[in-house]
């Protein structure tokens, strides 16, 4: 146990000792992971933003069912219980006739004129209207066209409905879920071409500390040096820019969102980009780290083994 302890020491310091030694190839290698690391993190900034942006539109874009003057109470009812049964249906909201006349004079209790043109009117102008939020705005279009007089869903309670207001939406929705489709394909690529940039990076650099070394991993081959001794330091060197790559993106990362927070508070109605990096920083670093690790650890081994001959 003792000899293994030792051996491990041997090979962290090795490590170490090649990463000081070999300075300008590892600044190198450390900027451009930085960079691939910065990349993913804004990815991911953006990717809240979306999420926030998509919470935000979710909550004001809906499906809205507007009832004839003399629809039935049990059709309204009817009609509910069957949207209900829908699995993409997050959730409904009725307003009845009368509620809607209520909200309709609390919103104009300022505007005497319109008052008094209501109170002059021998009925309730104001239908019932179901309010219909689905739990993917991707679920709009078949939702709707469910719902719509083409289908058989509603069945004969369908004579009861005015008009569904959600054609007047689609064009917003559709613009949303076009930008998240968007946002996601350029981030993969993106992101793609700095994974693979790097990982040709941090192999040029293993390799060139392969034939630094390679009178050392010759002499040490003599002496009859385990594998993974002589491995080991090559492999605690990539490591090491892995380390070192994810802590710098972190601290990049909080300057810039203290000084992005009141633009997107301001812009997003409320997002306090921040904030949100505090909430998630351990997660953002650990997303980091495990990237960072397995993309330099790829690399090096991919090295090791086209130029260390053992």
């Amino acid at each position: 146990m003792k000899k293994k302890i030792i051996s491990t020491k041997r090979v962290l310091k090795s490590g170490f000792v090649s990463f000081l030694r070999n300075k300008t190839v590892s600044l190198s290698s450390i900027g451009i992971l930085t960079t691939t690391l910065i990349i993913i993190g804004v990815f991911f900034f953006f990717r809240g933003i979306f999420d926030y942006s998509l919470n935000q539109v979710r909550n004001k874009v809906d499906i809205k069912i507007y009832f004839k003057l003399d629809a039935e109470d049990s059709q309204i009812l009817d009609i509910k219980n069957k949207i209900k049964t829908l699995p993409e249906v997050q959730s409904i909201e009725l307003v009845t006739a009368e509620q809607s006349l209520t909200d309709f004079q609390e919103k104009h209790s300022n505007d005497p004129v319109t008052l008094q043109a209501l109170a002059e009117l021998d009925t309730n102008p104001f239908g019932a209207m179901l309010t219909v939020f689905a739990k993917d705005t991707n679920s709009y279009d078949y939702i709707s066209n469910t719902l719509s007089s083409e289908s058989d869903f509603l069945g004969e309670s369908y004579s009861a409905i005015d008009k569904i207001n959600y054609f007047e939406l689609k064009p917003t929705i559709d613009r949303l879920n076009n930008m998240i489709r968007l946002f996601n394909s350029i981030g993969y690529w993106i992101t793609l071409l700095f994974l693979v940039i790097s990982s040709l990076i941090i192999f040029n650099t293993i390799r060139l500390s392969i034939f630094i070394y390679k009178e050392e991993i010759a002499v040490m081959k003599l002496v009859g040096a385990s594998n993974m001794h002589i491995r080991g330091p090559f492999l605690v060197e990539s490591s090491i820019y892995a380390v070192i790559s994810s802590l710098l993106a972190m601290i990049f990362f909080f300057p810039t969102t203290f000084y992005l927070a009141k633009n997107t508070i301001d812009f997003f109605s409320g997002l306090d980009i921040f904030q949100y990096y505090l909430q998630n920083f351990f997660v953002l670093f650990l997303l980091l780290l495990i990237i960072s690790l397995l993309l330099a650890t790829f690399s090096s081994l991919l090295a090791i083994r086209r130029y260390l001959k053992i």
